[in-house]
């Protein structure tokens, strides 16, 4: 993936190979096939980690992203940068979601 895209224009879809359900306030991922080595076999999300599993859709960029999560909870745009790079990286690193090269 080229270095010149800056972090936040980057845009995100997620890995067909992974299924989720909202219950109560929370998402399960659940990897569809066996991928991953050791015992994880279910990723649970909160309510914030859910709305961006939502957002992530190979339009919106992480940026816009983030913008509609400052509409949406209470946070400062910091705060809310740092998380949702944290988690963006950890999805990313499990490969429930991989960046568009561009």
């Amino acid at each position: 993936m080229p270095t010149n895209i800056p972090l936040l224009e980057k845009q995100y879809f997620r890995n067909e190979q992974f299924i989720s359900r909202k219950i109560a306030d929370e998402f399960l991922l659940i990897p569809v096939a066996n991928q991953l080595n050791g015992d994880h076999w279910l990723f649970v999300l909160n309510e914030v980690g859910g709305r961006i599993w939502e957002l992530i859709d190979r339009e919106r960029s992480v940026q816009q992203i983030g913008q509609l999560l400052l509409e949406e909870f209470d946070t400062t745009p910091g705060q809310l940068e740092e998380d949702l790079l944290r988690l963006l990286g950890q999805l990313q690193e499990l490969g429930a979601i991989e960046a568009i090269a561009e």
